[in-house]
């Protein structure tokens, strides 16, 4: 089973500011965001998920974001998930439209995930965020 995507609302929610409107552009995870190709995150490590009986897996983005934040940072699994739920700026770096105030996942849902993509996803989690540190010069 593929992981699920973050559904983006194609009209704005006259009740609900998007996190574009609500973070400073100019903020490093905003501009991190944007520098990261997504895309290939998702065709790579969706690929790493096996049909089967079971809830659906998370969102790529949220996983590989979540990660990406845990180690620029130095955080636990359960701190990461509490950091996604306190910063408009990391939800909106895990591709979150609007903010939320729950959080989506259990932090065990974080080694699930490195078990499953294993030494060579988080290879590419390495290169990933290499890549990422080049292209905006940190």
């Amino acid at each position: 089973m593929k992981p699920k995507t973050i559904e983006h609302e194609p009209q704005r929610n006259l009740f609900r500011p998007e996190l574009i409107d609500i973070v400073d552009p100019k903020h490093e995870l905003v501009l991190l965001a944007d520098r990261i190709d997504w895309e290939a995150c998702e065709a790579y490590f969706g690929e790493l998920h096996k049909s089967g009986p079971g809830r659906p897996p998370l969102p790529t983005r949220m996983m590989v974001g979540l990660h990406l934040i845990k180690h620029m940072e130095k955080l636990s699994d359960e701190a990461s998930v509490k950091r996604w739920l306190d910063s408009p700026y990391v939800q909106y770096f895990c591709g979150e439209q609007y903010f939320q105030h729950e959080v989506p996942m259990d932090p065990t849902s974080m080694t699930r995930f490195r078990k499953r993509i294993g030494e060579e996803g988080a290879e590419q989690l390495l290169k990933l965020s290499i890549d990422a540190g080049l292209k905006t010069g940190t």
